[in-house]
């Protein structure tokens, strides 16, 4: 009797030795794209660099677009849209692939410099879904932006360089953290006591209030040209410091802060840089703010997609709001967002037949949402049919799985905004271990499997 079972193997039993050299190379870019792109803003700026490289070109520099052409349009630094225009009308649709660069992180407060004891301290405000007590005791950095009164920009990157100190958050020593460790961990640390240590060295002038705090300010003057009122209007992110490293002895996994989600739009922008030519439009999409519900000017429910795909319209000829609603409506994407691997430390949130593993290929969800799905976008069975025999014509891995077990906990991706248009959306991603927490852990058979995935997809959807 023929086996009619679904089975998902492993993706490293189906490498030969030069599949093997492409899992490593790709790991390798992406541990460097990793190590220096720790903010949205960065992330913009290298994915610009890299697309202009491939000849992708501003779109406020066309006057008109035709079949073959590369197009990127920026919001505001912070998020990024990239179009390959295809053969067929516009109004056919386009194959997206959707990914997120902003993460779970520490902001400082718009007046956060002040003294205490003796310390100079930074004010903070944490930025999506942290475990705070994972944040202490760790080698911190600051990356961002002063932007100045006279319209001028000021890029800071702090403690990276490994001639350069760090800053930090410290902790109760366990000799005198009875009550502390009596509390539950969402208590243990508050998030107002999330704050960083950046100097203990005052100024000379002994009269001067705040000599430690002053002499902070001097250091940050003397290397950014700034003052305290410049706090203001800057926008300044505390990160682990340091480099994303190979992981495992068997060199087989990447640890990094930020896989959620930037291995998502790293491997969606690699997939997007190997075309040259398409017949639906192809368009990669790099978002901000989808940590705290995609709000905002740059966040996914914003108009800024629907507006550039506006302006392609229009500068396609011929423009009309139908072509539009058309083009929109008649698109297929995959909603790249990270989920979790099943982790046999875990056990017991996990309900195996349903569960993402490390190294068997790109994750599907077919929903995501919490408990009775609330808040999810459920992808419709077609669609589904229709990746399933992509996917086996690119002898891609791929597995399925839920979130946690129904009554665990959930989570939401940008899925469902794009689904309010009405073309047909899935989540789609990497399984991690620790997401969220500031080094997360990734197989890079699944970082290889996703960006070929994508690829399959952009071609054949």
């Amino acid at each position: 009797m023929a086996d009619l079972t679904k089975k998902y193997e492993l993706a490293w039993d189906k490498y030969t030795k030069e599949d093997l050299e492409k899992v490593f190379a790709l790991s390798n870019r992406y541990v460097d794209f990793m190590s220096k792109c720790k903010t949205e803003r960065e992330c913009v700026v290298e994915f610009t660099k890299l697309a202009e490289a491939q000849g992708y070109k501003d779109i406020n520099t066309y006057k008109s677009l035709k079949a073959g052409d590369k197009v990127y349009a920026n919001c505001m630094g912070k998020t990024l849209a990239l179009f390959l225009i295809g053969s067929e009308p516009i109004e056919k649709g386009f194959n997206i692939l959707g990914a997120h660069i902003d993460s779970p992180r520490l902001d400082l407060k718009q007046n956060p410099l002040y003294e205490d004891a003796d310390f100079a301290m930074l004010k903070t405000h944490y930025y999506g879904g942290i475990k705070k007590y994972q944040w202490t005791t760790l080698p911190l950095a600051i990356h961002g932006v002063f932007c100045k009164k006279d319209g001028s920009i000021v890029n800071v990157v702090l403690g990276e360089d490994e001639n350069e100190p760090v800053v930090g958050i410290s902790d109760l020593l366990i000799h005198l953290s009875g009550d502390q460790m009596a509390k539950t961990l969402a208590k243990g640390i508050e998030g107002e006591d999330l704050n960083v240590c950046i100097g203990s060295i005052p100024v000379e002038d002994k009269e001067a209030k705040n000599r430690v705090k002053l002499n902070a300010l001097r250091l940050l003057n003397e290397k950014y040209g700034i003052d305290e009122e410049d706090f203001v209007s800057a926008e300044l992110e505390v990160v682990p410091a340091g480099r994303a490293r190979h992981y495992g002895l068997d060199n087989s996994m990447v640890m990094a802060y930020g896989h959620d989600d930037r291995i998502c739009a790293y491997t969606s922008y690699e997939a997007m840089a190997a075309l040259t030519e398409t017949k639906k439009t192809c368009v990669t999409l790099l978002v901000d703010k989808e940590e705290v519900g995609s709000q905002g000017a740059t966040g996914m429910q914003s108009r800024f997609f629907e507006n550039m795909v506006a302006e392609v319209v229009n500068l396609m000829g011929d423009y009309s709001d139908l072509k539009v609603r058309r083009a929109l409506a008649n698109s297929k994407m995959l909603s790249s967002d990270v989920s979790a691997a099943f982790d046999p430390n875990y056990p017991s949130v996990s309900e195996k037949q349903n569960n993402a593993f490390f190294g068997k290929g790109i994750v599907f969800n077919k929903y995501t949402g919490a408990r009775g799905k609330g808040g999810c976008n459920d992808a419709n069975p077609e669609f589904i049919a229709e990746l399933r025999s992509i996917m086996e014509k690119h002898n891609v891995s791929w597995q399925t799985s839920e979130l946690g077990k129904v009554d665990q906990g959930g989570g939401g991706t940008i899925a469902y905004i794009l689904a309010e248009y009405g073309m047909e959306v899935i989540d789609s991603g990497v399984a991690l271990h620790n997401m969220h927490a500031p080094y997360e852990i990734a197989s890079k058979a699944d970082i290889y499997e996703a960006r070929r995935a994508y690829e399959a997809f952009l071609i054949e959807a």
